[in-house]
């Protein structure tokens, strides 16, 4: 049977047995060409970060679901790994989860992530960004990216993740818009 399949059926059996949900949480998508929603939310080290502050300069703003979950520090170790490729594009890796700052903190420290990792504990930018959801009776953000423009404007949006080439697409796809 194909992998994918299995891992869906399975996920799907713990849902039935153990009552868990995958549900969405009712929110409004934001997509390419949409202005990003602003958001002001502190990072692993107690800083506040918004929207504002990166005028000027690309923006890939990562959704995932937890912090130290194998996907999760997959992906993140990935962009971490292609830094100094973002950061000759100008761009800023910021990464968002309904996580607190003490658990981004650990995470960051753990894997040497030197970029935010973003405390969204109310969901709010979650919400804002249609990505918050409900998984195994949990309210976390689905992985989901976008890439925001120099504007404020989304210039690209990834509804569909895998955490190992995902940080190689977005950097191909970022290299691309920044040269148009």
């Amino acid at each position: 049977m194909n992998r994918n399949i299995t891992v869906t059926l399975v996920f799907a059996a713990l849902a039935a047995i153990f009552g868990f949900t995958s549900i969405g949480i009712a929110n409004d998508q934001v997509t390419t060409g949409d202005p990003a929603p602003e958001f002001e939310l502190s990072d692993q080290n107690g800083q506040l970060h918004s929207l504002e502050d990166y005028r000027d300069q690309w923006v890939v703003l990562y959704f995932y679901p937890k912090d130290e979950t194998p996907g999760c520090t997959t992906e993140a170790c990935e962009f971490r790994d292609n830094i100094f490729a973002y950061r000759e594009l100008n761009a800023q890796i910021l990464g968002v989860s309904l996580d607190d700052a003490e658990s981004h903190k650990a995470f960051a420290e753990n894997h040497g992530l030197p970029f935010p990792l973003l405390a969204d504990v109310d969901g709010e930018a979650a919400t804002a960004y249609g990505v918050k959801t409900r998984m195994f009776g949990m309210t976390v953000a689905k992985r989901q990216t976008f890439i925001i423009g120099p504007d404020g404007t989304i210039a690209k949006h990834y509804e569909q993740v895998k955490p190992a080439e995902h940080s190689d697409e977005v950097l191909a796809d970022l290299k691309k818009l920044t040269s148009l």
